[in-house]
């Protein structure tokens, strides 16, 4: 029996969402040099094998035109993002960082608006604005779990993350399991490597393996049933349901790492749930790329 498109896109953005709590989880036991290569890793093994099981191909191969855009996605959302992100996991809380991760399509419309000259109407700009208004609102004082250090590299992280979706739509019409494989497995084994050189500490057996299953979930196979979903939804709609990801971030948070909601995170998720409604008639809002 096959899996409606909306319960994959769902599935997507709650696997994508799971990242969050499960990565301050794992942070307890290894350094963010270390996890971030391993997540990638998790996320190229899962996307090899889907792609030799996947009967529904598409797309056309990769040309040498596209290994600048492909260099500069791995370079922006499989190695710099995630360690920027690990490392603002480590000063702000799983709930406050869940939130934060909606600014990832701030900074994607704006780059794209910015260096590649897209359109960008009023309801961006309001949309831009009540993202912001949040974002500083989650880094009030009263949210003790919550630094500025911390708040402003999960912000960083998700500029990576809006250059990445960029880039990666100018290479869009290649295979996207293709893509999110080569991706993986470069930002990883490189992330690794640099690690290595660097003296990083290996972490233990049951690290690596919890943050390959992490990668593998959170990235790869959330790739995978987003991909599913938007070949049966199309765009618009695939966005709508994937905007939920930070909300279930949060919510798992909670559950998870036992987080109570403050004054600063609820109004902060109101600012950024109206935030991601009006983006969601923007086509560039999207994560694609993951």
């Amino acid at each position: 029996m096959a899996v409606p498109a909306a319960a994959l896109a769902l599935l997507a953005a709650v696997l994508f969402g799971a990242g969050v709590p499960l990565s301050k989880i794992l942070l307890k036991g290894a350094s963010p040099a270390a996890l971030a290569p391993l997540f990638y890793l998790g996320s190229g093994i899962l996307l090899a094998l889907t792609r030799l099981l996947w009967k529904g191909r598409g797309g056309t191969p990769l040309s040498r035109r596209d290994l600048p855009w492909l260099a500069a996605s791995t370079l922006c959302g499989g190695m710099l993002a995630p360690l920027i992100l690990l490392w603002g996991l480590q000063r702000v809380g799983g709930l406050a960082s869940s939130l934060l991760l909606n600014l990832e399509g701030v900074f994607t419309v704006l780059l794209a608006w910015a260096l590649f000259r897209e359109k960008v109407g009023g309801r961006v700009l309001a949309a831009v604005a009540l993202a912001a208004a949040g974002a500083v609102w989650l880094t009030a004082p009263q949210e003790g779990s919550t630094t500025l250090a911390g708040a402003l590299a999960v912000a960083a992280s998700c500029a990576c993350w809006g250059m990445d979706n960029n880039v990666t739509r100018r290479i869009s019409g290649a295979d996207p399991l293709v893509l999110g494989f080569w991706k993986s497995l470069v930002a990883g084994l490189v992330g690794a490597g640099i690690a290595l050189a660097l003296g990083v500490e290996v972490p233990g057996w049951g690290t690596v393996l919890g943050a390959l299953a992490v990668g593998a979930l959170s990235y790869g196979a959330s790739l995978a049933c987003f991909i599913l979903a938007l070949r049966g939804l199309g765009a618009s709609r695939t966005a709508a349901y994937f905007g939920v990801a930070p909300f279930a971030g949060a919510l798992m948070s909670i559950l998870l790492l036992g987080e109570r909601p403050t004054l600063a995170v609820g109004g902060a998720g109101v600012l950024m749930a109206v935030a991601v409604g009006l983006l969601l008639g923007e086509e560039a809002w999207y994560p694609a790329s993951r």
